[in-house]
């Protein structure tokens, strides 16, 4: 006669379920671009996928904000290259867009983002990254965004590998479990 499976089975069993579902809800519905209509204070884009830059200054250009920081600009990039990269006109570089170079990572693209909000005194923003990487950077953003922050998602929409999916959510799920330990 075979034992019942215990209360840590149970428990283990719960959690898979609860993982699977969760990232099938992550995969399947993964964030939209945000109404052409939404205006903002300011736009901050995160660097690393195709698409992000060209989409934040089609908004700048658009009116939907008066300001852009592209955060996680590599060190070496100089203003007038990124100015002839992405076709901007030097002085709408100089008024308007702020290049971020402090980060490296998500988080802290978070911080960078955070403390340009404040010396600017931004209330709204118009987040711009990737659709697979907007809720960890949204998440993120929350956590050390002054309070009050209103953030407006706006993925730029790609078609990911499930490897990509399925890193990107342990990650959001290891950065919640991080953030609640208070780390």
């Amino acid at each position: 006669m075979r034992k019942p499976p215990g209360l840590f089975r149970r428990i283990g069993s719960a959690l898979i379920l609860l993982w699977m579902l969760g990232f099938l809800w992550f995969a399947w519905f993964l964030p939209q671009p945000a109404p052409d209509g939404t205006r903002t204070d300011g736009i901050v884009v995160l660097t690393g996928g195709g698409g992000r830059i060209p989409r934040a200054l089609a908004m700048l250009q658009a009116g939907k904000a008066q300001t852009l920081l592209v955060s996680g600009v590599d060190r070496q990039v100089r203003p007038a290259e990124f100015a002839a990269e992405y076709k901007v006109d030097p002085a709408r570089l100089d008024c308007c867009i702020t290049l971020g170079f402090d980060s490296v990572d998500t988080r802290s693209n978070a911080h960078e983002a955070a403390a340009w909000i404040a010396r600017h005194k931004i209330h709204s923003v118009r987040l711009v990254t990737t659709d697979w990487h907007m809720r960890r950077a949204t998440f993120d953003l929350w956590v050390v965004a002054p309070k009050g922050l209103v953030i407006v998602r706006d993925a730029v929409p790609s078609r990911p590998s499930l490897k990509i999916l399925f890193l990107e959510y342990n990650k959001l799920l290891a950065r919640m479990v991080a953030w609640l330990a208070g780390w």
